[in-house]
């Protein structure tokens, strides 16, 4: 994995900045939702199973939302 350059920080000080900004927003908000790798140069990303708010097709059944 490459050293995090002065950049990567700022960048990271900023993304949590703005995820805690509003009025109601805790620390947990601004938790990593994505786990970055590299193996034998290859870089893999996946999705925190910890995150709260996944990618995926949304909810389905009952609690599915009309979009119209």
């Amino acid at each position: 994995m490459e050293t995090p350059t002065d950049d990567d920080t700022q960048r990271a000080k900023d993304r949590h900045d703005q995820l805690t900004r509003a009025p109601e927003a805790t620390e947990e908000d601004a938790a990593p939702r994505i786990r970055v790798s590299e193996h034998d140069g290859i870089r893999r990303i996946d999705i925190d199973p910890d995150a709260p708010v996944r990618p995926g097709m949304g909810p389905t059944g009952d609690d599915a939302v009309d979009p119209d």
